[in-house]
């Protein structure tokens, strides 16, 4: 972002995070035991690989948001901490590991996301769908919500995701238009809505009741009519639940943090989401794709309480 005078003069100048902006402490039991069940059962969690400010709730309910295909992706978004460069191969067995985990934590609603293969002939959704399938098989009447790349725009792909029936499609805008090319420089803003549209029409054609979802990050320099384009924007696919949170940067290599929004414009962008027609906008400084998943996968209509 050489071109933009504020976002060099926040890399001088180097944003203090605000005090209200605090995560939940981790540790207890349940924290301990989910932890030990992950590294036992080789799974990844966006959790941990992503850095997330939530974990230590979130794994003291007994909860996490798998992530399949690996720990290292594709890309290199400017926002990611997910470790870029080869990956492995991809392991059949890895799905039924996530259906066992799913069982022994109890899930009632399980959340399943992933790295990028670009490199895989497929995307990785043969390996999604899979993961759904599996999910259910050991764990009948389990909600499930998976997050998923773009697969590059190929229809192909993205079909096999969502005749496993997922309960909850989501893919993620990230960040606003303009941003694209330094925040996420290997995806496309106009794709990926028309990921979300496809993901619609899917729905609307099928008899199971699926909800479609994205979420944004905010403070990497967006002004607020962006935001409110892209929130309108989301409106006219029928997108079902929008998330927005604060980006929090994972390291010194990562897109510094332009600005820290205040707990009170996320309620604004909550009411403005409301009002404008999205059914459910959950937003708040440390909110997530994942988080509060179950709550709006079970809504029926509305906004949360």
């Amino acid at each position: 972002m050489s071109g933009d005078g504020r976002i060099r003069s926040v890399r001088r100048n180097h944003l203090v995070k605000p005090a209200w902006l605090k995560a939940p402490s981790k540790g207890g039991d349940a924290y301990q035991e989910v932890k030990s069940l992950l590294r036992t059962a080789g799974l990844n969690t966006i959790c941990e690989s992503g850095n997330c400010p939530n974990r230590g709730e979130c794994f003291a309910s007994r909860t996490a948001t798998f992530m399949i295909m690996g720990d290292v992706c594709s890309r290199k978004c400017a926002f990611c901490n997910v470790k870029t460069g080869p990956a492995a191969q991809l392991e059949p067995e890895e799905q039924r590991r996530v259906a066992e985990a799913v069982r022994h934590l109890g899930l009632k609603f399980a959340v399943i996301t992933s790295v990028n293969r670009d490199e895989h002939p497929d995307g990785g959704s043969a390996h999604f769908a899979a993961t759904i399938r599996w999910i259910r098989r050991l764990n009948p009447g389990c909600g499930v919500e998976v997050l998923t790349p773009d697969f590059m725009g190929q229809p192909t792909q993205l079909h096999k995701v969502l005749a496993a029936a997922p309960d909850v499609f989501a893919h993620n805008l990230e960040t606003v238009p303009r941003l694209d090319p330094v925040v996420r420089p290997q995806a496309d803003h106009k794709r990926s809505l028309t990921v979300l549209r496809a993901a619609r029409q899917w729905a609307d054609a099928s008899p199971h009741r699926m909800k479609v979802k994205t979420g944004l990050m905010l403070g990497l320099g967006e002004p607020t009519d962006e935001v409110l384009d892209v929130m309108r924007s989301c409106r006219d696919q029928d997108v079902d639940i929008m998330t927005i949170g604060q980006y929090l940067q994972p390291t010194p290599r990562h897109h510094e943090v332009v600005r820290f929004y205040e707990p009170d414009e996320f309620e604004m962008f909550a009411r403005a989401g409301r009002e404008m027609g999205l059914p459910w906008v959950e937003s708040g400084p440390l909110v997530r794709s994942s988080y509060h998943a179950r709550e709006q996968a079970a809504a029926r209509e509305g906004t949360p309480d």
